[in-house]
């Protein structure tokens, strides 16, 4: 159907940026790609600014953000820059001049509304303009790699005239994520030239990753439109780790075998123009040279003699019963995109139904295949929050009071700061937080909760309002009354979802400590979609399921036994089949 992805046989621009959600594989991609052009005999420079990078247990040495040769792969230097360090600094930097001025907590405020990721996106973009400008760097290179791609929303913010105005500092819209290019006019012109070698197809390969599934390929067409509006039309689409069949009638390989050709013959239409190459299943950890380089070329089944560290894993029914025996009054499922938090959540629900507790379960997910589930069962009930809904309505709102004192320029700039991923969040907050304001006296489950961050900046804006010049927007009571209720554990439950790979593992791990940053205490996690809990007879997913073993074990660490493993399933979850959890 499409061809297989070989960097020996596809001829490749100087600069090329991965770019897709965490976990398909970009990290891995980016390595294999570099490691086939330098075997070439190409001069190579890969450089990573995801946060949840393993290129050091990839290469198997320490890396810096200047760059090292790596010895096992003659004409490889790897860098690897770190965005929330540059984030870190940036922020320092921008901090610096009002520190001893202003009372400590405006200072705290602005700490907060320089802490979430459009700060990272930006500092990363700073770090690696450097590399795409630097002339040395064009002359020794002919391949230079970027693991993470800047994303639409940082482009069009770069592009913006206002942005680089000293209306940053006096604005007063109330949105979520501000100042993130502040004190920033020296390098405007770097940007300029970095945005437009990115957009030129003769130097530049946008390649988005994704895999053989509804979500990540939902998110790739969205980054590809994102990044086609701004002209970046030099793209191709990796969909990694599709499944070749190894045996015949094995369940659970043919289950997965058909749920990915269904997500192959319903790529979204955007994407079906772009050049599409794949990359199957590999059964390996993609960790170590050796496997890095075998990704684009084959497969083996050899894997390390790996233990759990409990062979008694807690199962979903015991995490239901604590949560009920305890009273937990508000329950959120959080964790990235595609890992299952939705019908988690309505199992959760329909448990703790089961129990005799009078539940409302709300939920984003734009499917509507829960409703019949719980329409038919006692003591559910179930909203649905359209998050495009929310967002339009509350953007309508800062829009109207920022267009009270702002010219078109300025209200250019607020117009892009409301695309921020905080701005999503804080709207749906705000829908979220008026159900539970209705619904004392139910529990209510929330699937899509929102970061520690947006917390923090929703509790900087109502503790300190008062005393900051300019407006942070109106904050509902509501929002107001629940913040203090997630803060006290013995309301509220936190149950974290990912999956037995790097990648989820890496960045659950971020999300506990966003969440302590906030205040909000987690006990219980689950692994979900994993083969290790199947009965596969397939030599490759049995592999697969015996490299899942570190992560598991790692979560049954950090959470400190509180770890539920879900097998994987290739059934529909909905229906009848979420009943089959609790029986």
């Amino acid at each position: 159907m499409f061809q297989l992805f070989n960097p020996d046989t596809i001829r490749l621009t100087k600069y090329l940026f991965f770019t897709g959600k965490g976990g398909v594989g970009k990290t891995s991609t980016a390595c294999a790609t570099a490691i086939t052009l330098a075997d070439q005999n190409k001069k190579v420079l890969l450089v990573s600014t995801d946060p949840a990078s393993n290129l050091q247990d990839v290469f198997g040495i320490d890396l810096n953000s200047k760059g090292t040769p790596i010895r096992e792969v003659p004409n490889l230097v790897v860098a690897n820059l770190n965005p929330e360090q540059a984030a870190k600094e940036y922020r320092d930097s921008v901090l610096a001049p009002y520190k001893g001025k202003l009372p400590a907590s405006v200072l705290k405020n602005m700490e907060e509304q320089l802490s979430g990721s459009c700060t990272v996106e930006i500092a990363a973009f700073n770090e690696f303009s450097a590399f795409i400008t630097d002339e040395k760097i064009q002359q020794d290179y002919d391949h230079i790699l970027f693991d993470t791609a800047p994303t639409g929303h940082t482009l069009r913010m770069l592009q913006l005239p206002s942005a680089w105005s000293h209306f940053i500092s006096e604005n007063t819209h109330g949105a979520s994520c501000l100042g993130q290019l502040a004190g920033l006019e020296a390098k405007k012109e770097v940007y300029k030239n970095a945005v437009n070698t990115l957009a030129d197809g003769k130097l530049t390969t946008l390649i988005l990753l994704a895999r053989p599934e509804y979500a990540p390929l939902k998110e790739a067409e969205r980054a590809s439109k994102e990044l086609q509006e701004l002209a970046v039309n030099n793209q191709i689409m990796v969909i990694n780790g599709i499944l070749q069949l190894d045996i015949q009638n094995d369940r659970v390989a043919d289950q997965l075998y058909a749920k990915q050709q269904k997500a192959l013959q319903n790529i979204p239409e955007h994407l079906q123009n772009i050049e599409t190459y794949v990359i199957p299943l590999r059964a390996y950890n993609i960790a170590g040279i050796k496997n890095i380089r075998m990704l684009l070329k084959g497969d083996y089944l050899e894997t390390q003699d790996y233990q759990l560290d409990n062979e008694n894993l807690p199962s979903i029914t015991e995490l239901i019963e604590e949560l009920y025996v305890s009273q937990k009054r508000v329950i959120f499922t959080m964790g990235k995109g595609g890992v299952g938090k939705t019908t988690l959540a309505a199992v959760i629900a329909l448990g703790l139904a089961a129990k005799g507790a009078k539940v409302h379960l709300t939920t984003t997910d734009p499917a509507d295949h829960l409703k019949f589930v719980v329409a038919s069962t006692a003591g559910i009930t179930l909203s649905k929050i359209n998050e495009k809904e929310e967002l339009k309505k509350y953007t309508e709102a800062v829009l109207a009071k920022a267009r009270e004192t702002m010219g078109e320029e300025d209200l250019a700039y607020v117009e892009e700061d409301l695309r921020s991923p905080c701005t999503q969040e804080i709207a749906v907050f705000r829908a979220f937080a008026e159900i539970v304001d209705k619904a004392d006296d139910e529990v209510v489950v929330i699937d899509t909760a929102p970061t520690g961050h947006t917390l923090l900046l929703l509790d900087a804006t109502q503790s300190y309002h008062k005393e900051i010049q300019k407006s942070q927007g109106e904050i509902p009571e509501a929002v107001k009354k629940l913040l203090p209720r997630l803060r006290d554990e013995k309301e509220t439950g936190v149950v974290i979802v990912t999956l037995p790979e790097t990648t989820p593992v890496f960045e659950a791990m971020r999300l506990k400590e966003d969440l302590a940053r906030a205040g909000i205490h987690n006990k219980w996690w689950i692994v979900n979609s994993s083969f290790l809990m199947t009965d596969t007879k397939s030599p490759l997913l049995q592999t697969k399921a015996r490299n899942e073993i570190p992560w598991i074990n790692k979560v049954h660490e950090l959470s400190k036994g509180h770890c539920v493993v879900i097998p994987w399933s290739g059934d529909d979850m909905k229906g009848e089949k979420l009943l089959e959890f609790i029986r």
